[in-house]
């Protein structure tokens, strides 16, 4: 259930802060959907029929040359939503967005979100308003750092930051993933990665198996991260704690009464 007075990384942090006039709103319109490993959310340039907001998967943002390497320029998790172009004035997908860590989001077709954020655009204190624009700000701090980052940090560090940034937007320490993918969201060689993997294991920070990533001492693996993962983490700090300091109240949970329906993603273009 979305509670505000008791989040959990089973919900989305925008959704966990709306208020109570809000939610009544939007709650019999949010679907809740799986989002398996690898599918395609958007590709670049199509029309945003729905905003997604994650719970437990993670999606990527990518940029995808006309060679058809991609690279990451941004994921979200449970701390944002798919779809800023939305409410920023584009009204289609500047790039790709796939999922990259199964699980599940919450999807609001794009009319209603418009809707309810130009209803809120003159309010202030936990409107869906502020909400997104905190967000875009952070997802914006994120992009920038990422492609910093990229320039002038080694692959190692480059790991770190990737790591611990996942690991923000996830229930656990452990990711289901391949090497290769990693290597594919960083814009890197693979062997690039399996040496900077193969240290941080040697140094007792990670555990690698087959698809699988278990981060084993977090505080050593921020600890050799560059500072791109901190300013990132700062700036998303500093604007959640608007969201939780909004004045908020319990809302009824979104499962119940059949108000949200689970669904594959299969069917998003219904």
């Amino acid at each position: 259930m979305i509670d505000p007075h008791n989040r959990n990384l089973g919900q989305n942090h925008i959704l966990d802060s709306l208020s109570a006039t809000e939610y009544k709103r939007l709650a019999p319109h949010l679907e809740r959907v799986a989002l398996p490993l690898g599918d395609i959310i958007y590709e670049p340039g199509d029309e945003l029929r729905y905003a997604y907001f994650p719970t437990t998967c993670i999606v990527s943002m990518l940029y995808v040359m006309e060679s058809g390497a991609p690279a990451e320029i941004a994921m979200v998790g449970n701390d944002g939503v798919i779809g800023v172009s939305l409410f920023m004035g584009g009204g289609s997908m500047p790039n790709r967005a796939v999922v990259r860590s199964v699980g599940y989001a919450y999807r609001l077709r794009a009319q209603l979100l418009l809707q309810e954020f130009n209803r809120a655009g003159g309010c202030r204190n936990g409107t869906l308003h502020d909400l997104l624009l905190r967000y875009t700000q952070g997802l914006i701090t994120q992009i920038a750092q990422t492609s910093v980052c990229n320039r002038h940090h080694c692959v190692d560090q480059q790991l770190c930051r990737w790591l611990l940034l996942s690991l923000d937007r996830l229930p656990s320490n452990e990711l289901i993933i391949t090497q290769e993918l990693i290597a594919n969201m960083l814009g890197v060689r693979r062997e690039g990665i399996t040496e900077a993997a193969g240290k941080l294991q040697q140094a007792g920070l990670i555990d690698c198996r087959r698809g699988r990533v278990t981060v084993l001492d977090r505080p050593g693996l921020e600890a050799r991260a560059c500072e791109c993962y901190q300013v990132v983490k700062k700036e998303l700090n500093r604007l959640r704690l608007t969201f939780q300091n909004a004045p908020l109240t319990s809302h009824t949970p979104l499962h119940s009464g059949g108000r949200v329906r689970s669904e594959s993603l299969s069917g998003r273009q219904a």
